[in-house]
């Protein structure tokens, strides 16, 4: 097949066309080049900027692909632009979504039919303008453009929170290089709480079977929900420490400080519940976490990646605070 990528060359877009290449796809990546670029010489890379319109949509011309996966649609400037353009030239249009679409939602586990949140009204002027309270909204109409342009001939992919080699946000890295250092480690809640995150590579091969197999609809994208304590045993924690949710309330941690933790009952905490049954129906495989984490581990490259965590003098202080009760 001749696949088209919006986007490619950063985290899933790199493991997106290694499961394309390896299923021997023709694979052409549209992007602005601005990004370090580790794709294969194979891959056709052709130059734009959907923030441009119309205009910068001119490296598309003329050409026609069996599908197109968007990886990189964040605003409806974007998206429209490009759904627009490939209208009658891809056979099929796979956008790139998020749970953060169905906003906090109460009732669990959360499946494709769950209510969305509104969709966003108007536009952003960038990317750069995206932010924590726009983007479900703004995912939300982002889908609700490809789905009018294209219909009857998409796909809507709502992945959880995602990782795996090469993720430069480092959220997972972060608690491994934690455990590694040693000595007393802050453990979030009393172990009770719920995680859950998808391999990249599992994301990445089911992205292939949806344009190989010509599926549409929506689909949920999880991986296995662990408690927290079962996660602080995978990292290898040597002295985990558990504080209480609440006192990490009142301490204002700010989300880099001690990443991927929502309190069960905590804001958008639903999101940490999410069914992934369609998927798997259709074809979805999910890998051990265990395993993922220790190819993590093992990744020398991704070590050099930020790994956000809170200041060593803050979390013994936190530590110190749970043990004085």
């Amino acid at each position: 097949m001749k696949l088209l990528l919006l986007g490619g060359t950063l985290f899933i877009g790199r493991h997106v066309v290694d499961a394309l290449l390896a299923g021997g796809h023709a694979v052409t990546v549209f992007n602005r080049g601005h990004s370090p670029d580790a794709l294969p010489a194979a891959v056709e890379r052709l130059r734009g900027d959907r923030d441009e319109g119309a205009a910068g949509l001119r490296a598309l011309d003329g050409r026609r692909w069996d599908a197109c996966i968007d990886l990189s649609g964040y605003t409806t400037r974007q998206v429209r632009a490009s759904a627009a353009a490939l209208q009658g030239r891809v056979g099929r249009y796979v956008y790139v979504s998020a749970v953060m679409a169905y906003g906090d939602p109460q009732l669990r586990p959360v499946r494709e039919t769950h209510p969305r949140v509104a969709p966003w009204r108007g536009d952003v002027a960038s990317t750069d303008d995206v932010n924590g309270d726009n983007y479900g909204p703004l995912k939300v109409a982002c889908e609700d453009l490809v789905t009018a342009l294209h219909p009857g001939r998409c796909a809507v992919l709502r992945p959880q929170i995602v990782f795996g080699p090469h993720d430069p946000s480092g959220r997972v890295a972060s608690w491994l290089r934690r455990a590694e250092r040693g000595g007393p480690m802050l453990a979030p809640g009393d172990g009770r709480d719920h995680l859950q995150m998808i391999d990249v590579r599992d994301l990445a091969a089911f992205v292939r079977r949806v344009v190989e197999d010509g599926m549409g609809g929506a689909f949920n994208l999880a991986g296995p929900r662990v408690g927290w304590s079962t996660f602080i045993d995978l990292i290898g924690a040597p002295e985990p420490a558990w504080v209480p949710a609440a006192l990490l309330r009142d301490a204002g941690l700010a989300f880099n400080e001690l990443p991927l933790y929502r309190p069960e009952h905590g804001p958008r905490a639903g999101l940490m519940d999410v069914s992934a049954e369609r998927a798997l129906a259709a074809g979805l495989q999910l890998r051990d976490l265990a395993a993922s984490l220790r190819d993590l581990r093992d990744l020398r490259a991704d070590r050099a990646a930020p790994a956000p965590w809170m200041a060593p003098e803050r979390e013994a202080a936190l530590i110190e605070r749970a043990r004085r009760g």
